[in-house]
């Protein structure tokens, strides 16, 4: 399902105007974005939460020439399924 694929099923299942729903899927990206970009986790009962994870530095190794590259260290962001979206997925 792709962006446009989501907002149509929002607007669906939510009685709301495509427009309406792609306004408040844009919302939601945006505060879960801002949200990680404080560091903060957000949590959604029953869905998942979506956090930061630090990826430290190491070392790896060019494909073409087999030489050594060291990999700098980043955050990266994580998502955690939970029960009920898992159960469901079963």
């Amino acid at each position: 399902m792709n962006k446009g694929e989501l907002v149509d099923a929002i607007a669906k299942n939510a009685g709301l105007s495509k427009a309406d729903a792609g306004k408040a899927l844009n919302a939601f990206v945006s505060s879960v974005s801002g949200s990680l970009k404080k560091g903060n986790a957000v949590q959604l009962i029953g869905f998942g939460t979506f956090s930061i994870s630090k990826r430290a530095a190491r070392t790896g190794r060019n494909p073409q020439t087999g030489a050594a590259i060291k990999i700098a260290a980043k955050k990266v962001a994580k998502f955690k399924a939970g029960k009920a979206l898992a159960d469901t997925v079963k």
